[in-house]
């Protein structure tokens, strides 16, 4: 199977049609002994289940007590930050709309698609809440309530919950797997300009309630902040950031082209696997979903306690959030290492007039690391190694949470034993994702 793998991926390689960014370095990773790396990666999963069981029953949750690096007060800069950030917003709506269509020159598709989506996500699960102060939304709102000089007209109904966000989620996460060019700037610029809009007519309509209920960028950043438990809603949406996540990698694998009855070497391009994504996209988390509560509902036997599956899910669901960010880093750390050069060329030149204001001169953006296997095996394993460590990091967290709930370490590793067997079994699964040979 493995000769098979090498040679499909090596026909990807070199024959004709537009070069994929990771095709070569695909071919390299078939290449490397990744059955002994996933076995080893699942083992370190299952490990740290074993090592929690007899480690006091404090420890786990010691690792995240909080650490205030900078003061929480009502400071009013946050809101000039806010502003400045819609104000390069507006600018790179503008450059969308007005520039060339080329999403790798043109600056709106590489600020939101690479410097947004893979760089500022990354850093707010793993540094801490920058989206306070770099969020485009709470400055603008915070002076259109100034110069009303009123309350919110309407109430956000409690009983919607984060149900809004949710929807505008799985929207989203629609758009960038199914969407036929969700990196066409023009057509990007007019889903971000109407996004932004509509996103403060909801603030200025309900109050600051919306953004932490209703604004899915919002309350997708400020779930990476949160470590206890959450209302049933922000549960379902935090699973909902894995399963999209998962499938976001899913979804450009040969076997799911396979499942669609699309010939992986022959595929036909975005436009003709629009329904099929969407309908896996919604599957996938369905499925998600129900594992993990089947997972929480056989641990609360095993136990014996008296929670409930919704209350389980709740108290469980912010484990999930390390491996949501490992799936994260991982499937993008290539794209961030090639487009990350295109911004800096944007930086360089931001209205292409032939300004040089990095000083970068000539500057060629580069591929070559992923045609050289010492640099193609370092990227892989780093991307398992994000897959490993947020699998970890979710059993420590869902063993504090169970400590927190039973008490004592024996009674909570018990009850935990059906989830940290979902976590070894998606740590396999993510590992093996980033092996396998992909088509599009």
């Amino acid at each position: 199977m493995r000769r098979l793998g090498v040679a499909v991926a090596a026909a990807l390689t070199l024959g004709p049609g537009k070069a994929l960014a990771h095709a070569a370095d695909q071919g390299f990773v078939l290449l490397l002994p990744t059955d002994i790396y996933i076995a080893a990666g699942v083992a370190t999963v299952a490990l740290t289940v074993g090592l929690l069981a007899v480690l006091p029953p404090g420890v786990a949750a010691a690792l995240f007590r909080p650490v205030a690096l900078l003061p929480r007060s009502g400071i009013p800069l946050r809101h000039v930050t806010s502003c400045l950030s819609a104000a390069l917003l507006a600018f790179l709506v503008w450059r969308g709309l007005t520039g060339g269509h080329d999403p790798l020159t043109n600056p709106l598709p590489l600020a939101v698609w690479t410097v947004w989506w893979i760089g500022l996500v990354t850093v707010q699960g793993l540094l801490g809440n920058h989206w306070r102060w770099t969020n485009p939304f709470t400055g603008p709102a915070a002076a259109l309530a100034r110069m009303s000089g009123g309350r919110p007209p309407l109430r956000l109904p409690r009983a919607l919950g984060h149900a809004p966000a949710i929807v505008l989620f799985m929207g989203f996460a629609g758009f960038l797997m199914a969407d036929i060019a969700p990196a066409d700037p023009h057509r990007l610029a007019v889903v971000a300009g109407l996004y932004w809009l509509a996103m403060l007519a909801g603030v200025v309509l309900f109050g600051p309630r919306w953004m932490v209920r209703g604004e899915a960028l919002t309350v997708l950043m400020r779930s990476y902040a949160r470590g206890r438990k959450v209302p049933a809603s922000l549960a379902l949406f935090i699973l909902l950031m894995l399963g999209a996540g998962s499938f976001d990698g899913v979804n450009e694998t040969f076997w799911w082209l396979v499942q669609i009855g699309i010939n992986p070497l022959e595929f036909p391009g975005r436009s003709a696997v629009v329904a099929e994504n969407l309908v896996g996209l919604l599957v996938a988390n369905v499925a998600l979903v129900a594992i993990f509560a089947v997972s929480l509902w056989l641990g609360e036997r095993i136990a014996g306690t008296n929670r409930t599956v919704l209350q389980s899910v709740r108290v469980f669901a912010p484990s999930i959030l390390p491996i949501a960010l490992g799936y994260h880093i991982a499937h993008y750390l290539t794209s961030a290492l090639v487009n990350g050069q295109y911004v800096l060329k944007a930086l360089n030149d931001p209205l292409n007039s032939g300004a040089d204001l990095l000083g970068l001169g000539t500057f060629h953006v580069t591929t070559g690391f992923l045609n050289t296997p010492g640099t193609v095996q370092a990227i892989w394993l780093t991307q398992a190694g994000a897959v490993v460590g947020g699998h970890v990091l979710a059993i420590l967290v869902a063993h504090a949470l169970a400590v927190r709930g039973h008490g004592s370490s024996w009674r909570a590793t018990l009850g935990q034993a059906p989830l940290a067997g979902f976590m070894v079994a998606y740590t396999f699964f993510g590992l093996w994702l980033l092996a396998s040979p992909r088509g599009v």
